[in-house]
C-alpha cells in the first residue's frame, strides 16, 4: 500500500503537465510533387490526439525544418500521407520521468504542430533519425539542432570524414557551398588542415564563403566558366569532392580530380525540381582512368554515433571554429513557401520555420 508521500511523489513523476486532449494540425501530402512543391499539393488537416499513456510524452513544435532531401523523398510514399521532416518541439506534457515538462527534443515528426511520442519504444525504420532529449546548448538556439548540432551537421562530419577521408594539405571542393550541409563542409575541411573551394549561387554567397567562412575559394557557378574557377582555384587539381548538387558541373568536378580521389555523393538539389533528368557529360572514364572512390551516403548510417557528430560539433562552435547562418521563415502556414524558397537557394546556411 502507497502511503501519501510515494503517491505524491509517483502522480508528479508520471503526469507532468497538461494530460488531456490536444487539437494537432499537420501537413498531409495528397499529389506527388509536379515542378517546385505547390500549397495545392497538401491538405492541412486537424487532428485530435488522446490523452497521454504512460511512457508517452507531448509535444508541441517550436521549429520545423525544410530540407533538399524532403523534395526528392516523397516519390517513395503511398499518398497520402503526412509530410516527413524533423523538428525542435517543446515537452508540454510527459509521463515519462527522463523526459520532463519543459525540455526540448529534436524529432522526425514530420510537419506537425504536436506529436505524442514514446521514447521507450524503438521504431525499426530505416529513414528515421533519432529522436533525442537535447543536451545543454547554451548559449546557443535550440534551433541548431535543425542545423550545425542536427542532421545536416552530422552530414557534414560523417560524410566528409568517413566517405572523403581528407588529409591535411589535400584540396575539397564543395557544390552548393553555401548550404547548411555544404558551409559546414568546408569549415570542417579547414579545421583539418585543407584548402576549401566551393561554388555557390551568387556573388554574396560567395564573398560569406570566402570572408566570413575562410573558403581559399568560392564562386558563382551562374557567372563564372567552371573550367578556369577550377584551374584557378585548385592548382593542385581536387582530392575530395563533397557533391550536393549534381549535374554538369559534378562532371567537370571529377573530371578535374586526382587520381584516387575521393567523391561523397551527398545530394542532386540540380536536379530535383525537374521534370526529366538531365543531360550531362559521362563521368565513368574519369573514374576508371583516375581510379576514383565515388560513394553515395544517407546520414541515418551513423545513428549509432549520432551523440558524436553532435558533441563534434558543439565543441567546434564553441571554440569558435565553426560558424553558422540561420534563414527563418514565420509560420507553420508558410512551410510550403520556405520549402520552395529553400529549394531555390534562398537561403544562406540552414532554413527553418519558427512555427509561432
Amino acid at each position: 500500500m502507497f502511503n501519501n508521500v510515494n503517491f505524491l511523489s509517483i502522480a508528479r513523476r508520471f503526469y507532468s503537465g497538461h494530460v488531456g486532449k490536444t487539437e494537432a494540425r499537420k501537413y498531409v501530402l495528397t499529389k506527388h510533387f509536379q515542378g517546385e512543391p505547390k500549397k495545392s499539393d497538401f491538405e492541412i488537416v486537424q487532428e485530435e490526439l488522446p490523452e497521454l499513456k504512460d511512457g508517452e510524452i507531448l509535444t508541441e513544435a517550436e521549429y520545423l525544418s525544410v530540407d533538399p532531401y524532403m523534395r526528392a523523398y516523397m516519390i517513395g510514399y503511398k499518398l497520402p500521407t503526412v509530410m516527413i521532416g524533423g523538428q525542435v518541439a517543446k515537452i508540454i506534457a510527459s509521463r515519462n520521468d527522463k523526459y520532463p515538462v519543459g525540455g526540448y527534443v529534436s524529432g522526425y515528426f514530420g510537419w506537425r504542430t504536436h506529436t505524442i511520442y514514446n521514447p521507450n519504444i524503438i521504431i525499426a525504420k530505416a529513414d528515421l533519425l533519432p529522436t533525442y532529449l537535447l543536451p545543454d546548448m547554451s548559449p546557443y538556439p535550440v534551433s541548431l539542432a535543425l542545423g550545425v548540432l542536427g542532421m545536416p551537421g552530422n552530414t557534414a562530419y560523417f560524410g566528409l570524414q568517413e566517405i572523403c577521408k581528407p588529409k591535411s594539405g589535400e584540396t575539397i571542393a564543395i557544390t552548393g557551398a553555401a548550404g547548411a550541409v555544404g558551409s559546414h563542409v568546408g569549415q570542417i575541411g579547414k579545421i583539418l588542415g585543407c584548402r576549401v573551394i566551393g561554388f555557390a549561387g551568387s556573388d554574396e554567397k560567395c564573398e560569406y564563403l570566402e570572408k566570413e567562412l575562410g573558403f581559399d575559394r568560392a564562386f558563382n557557378y551562374k557567372t563564372v566558366n567552371i573550367q578556369k574557377a577550377l584551374r584557378e582555384g585548385a592548382p593542385d587539381r581536387v582530392d575530395c569532392y563533397f557533391d550536393n548538387v549534381g549535374g554538369e558541373i559534378s562532371s567537370a568536378i571529377m573530371n578535374y580530380m586526382n587520381k584516387y580521389g575521393r567523391v561523397a555523393v551527398c545530394g542532386s538539389v540540380s536536379s530535383y525540381n525537374d521534370p526529366a533528368l538531365p543531360k550531362v557529360t559521362i563521368v565513368q572514364p574519369a573514374i576508371v582512368f583516375k581510379e576514383l572512390k565515388v560513394e553515395g551516403f544517407i546520414v541515418n548510417r551513423w545513428t549509432d554515433r549520432w551523440n558524436e557528430g553532435v558533441n563534434a560539433n558543439l565543441s567546434w562552435l564553441r571554440e569558435g571554429k565553426l560558424k553558422y547562418e540561420e534563414k527563418v521563415y514565420h509560420g507553420f502556414d508558410n512551410m510550403v513557401d520556405a520549402l520552395v524558397g529553400m529549394l531555390r537557394g534562398e537561403n544562406l546556411g540552414k532554413a527553418i520555420v519558427k512555427v509561432k
